[in-house]
């Protein structure tokens, strides 16, 4: 048991959005060890075929469990969407989603039960959020806005400037004249994104990021299942892009504020 506590979290996702997950992870489970899998060969997931996209995940998870991760997290609204309950059944190991403890931290905080969620088109057409909202909440309403162009641009570098004020205020003025009171970021993309997003949705509306609430239930699986890691061996997390391995290096080391090392190029395609 204790080299399985010692054994890292997968993590993985289209691209850089899953740093902030690894940035919560960092802050609230310190101790542990990662693994990071950006397919940024693939990003944006958004506008691509489920099945494929279904594909992918198995894909990564396998790679991530040959590594010897102790756990999976899907730092990914898309493959959580579209993936979550296949690659539960298919691998032994605990997998976590995004999705589920978002619709919790939501309906913790909304006042007049209008939940509005942003999302890649993927997941928005998948239903996943609306039917975990509706089956914990039947009276809530809620309203989904798919967000195409928010992971290119995250991507690219750009979360301020003329370009992303336009695209936001084109995606969040209908959603905001809906009147919700509460705002998933239902992309791990899109916290890059919350100066712009809370200064058009207004003081008034709650902004839902799930990663505090993932990592949160995380770190209680961890201890139910006894893989805490309570030695002092800790590594530093291993980066994986099956694109280009700077680039990824590079908008990543911005976004976490601190150089993330060698990054290992490798595609599993």
């Amino acid at each position: 048991m204790k080299e399985m506590e010692l054994s890292p979290i997968g993590v993985f996702d289209s691209g850089v959005g899953g740093l902030t997950v690894i940035r919560e992870l960092e802050t609230q489970l310190p101790q542990e060890n990662y693994i990071y899998y950006a397919d940024t060969a693939h990003v944006p997931y958004g506008s691509r075929d489920p099945q494929e996209l279904k594909g992918f995940a198995q894909t990564i998870t396998a790679f991530l469990v040959e590594q010897g991760c102790k756990m999976i997290v899907i730092a990914c609204n898309t493959s959580t969407s579209l993936a979550y309950e296949e690659l539960v059944s298919r691998f032994a190991v605990p997998i976590i989603g995004v999705i589920e403890p978002g619709v919790d931290g939501a309906l913790k905080v909304s006042k007049n039960e209008k939940i509005g969620i942003i999302g890649t088109l993927a997941t928005v057409n998948s239903g996943a959020y609306q039917r975990i909202i509706k089956k914990k909440n039947p009276q809530a309403e809620v309203v989904a806005v798919p967000c195409p162009r928010f992971v290119p641009l995250v991507e690219e570098g750009q979360v301020e400037g003329p370009e992303v004020d336009e695209t936001a205020q084109m995606y969040l003025k209908p959603l905001q004249e809906t009147g919700v009171d509460t705002l998933i970021l239902g992309c791990t993309h899109y916290p890059f994104l919350r100066p712009v997003i809370e200064r058009i949705m207004g003081k008034g509306v709650n902004i839902i990021d799930p990663a505090w609430e993932t990592v949160r239930r995380a770190g209680l699986s961890l201890q139910n299942l006894g893989l805490v890691n309570c030695n002092e061996d800790k590594q530093s997390p291993i980066f994986y892009a099956s694109g280009d391995p700077e680039s990824f290096r590079k908008t990543g080391s911005r976004f976490l504020g601190r150089d993330l090392g060698n990054v290992r190029g490798i595609s599993l395609s």
